[in-house]
């Protein structure tokens, strides 16, 4: 006799998605970290570029414009949702986010595990060195 639940769920994650002021410039950013580019737009009801995605992985990276879109205030604000990204040389990475428009707040709760950088739109994200 099985132990499984038969009404579990065994989804998986197909695609992450971010708002910013600039959906493109964001999706830039997170593809150059993520050692890709942009692969896809998509337009609004007026032919306008609405979103940008990339696919790492198996996994799509979706990022919305949104000209109403408002950073959290960190850490003030709880964060709904953040992403953790993994270099093998975390110094390195870290100037190089710096040098493509990444900020990096006083704030700084991980100690020696992780460092919490602000994307170009203001979200906080944290690297890590890779394990």
């Amino acid at each position: 006799m099985s132990n499984e639940n038969t009404n579990s769920l065994s989804g998986t994650v197909m695609c992450h998605a971010m708002w910013a002021r600039d959906g493109r410039a964001l999706a830039d950013f997170y593809a150059t970290a993520l050692g890709t580019a942009v692969s896809q737009s998509y337009p609004d009801e007026h032919g306008n570029e609405a979103a940008c995605a990339f696919s790492v992985n198996g996994a799509m990276y979706l990022f919305y414009t949104s000209p109403s879109y408002q950073a959290p205030h960190w850490p003030e604000d709880e964060l709904p949702f953040h992403m953790d990204l993994a270099f093998p040389d975390v110094t390195t990475a870290e100037k190089r986010l710096l040098e493509m428009g990444a900020t990096k707040p006083g704030h700084q709760p991980g100690g020696e595990q992780w460092t919490v950088l602000l994307d170009p739109s203001g979200q906080p994200f944290c690297i890590h060195q890779t394990h």
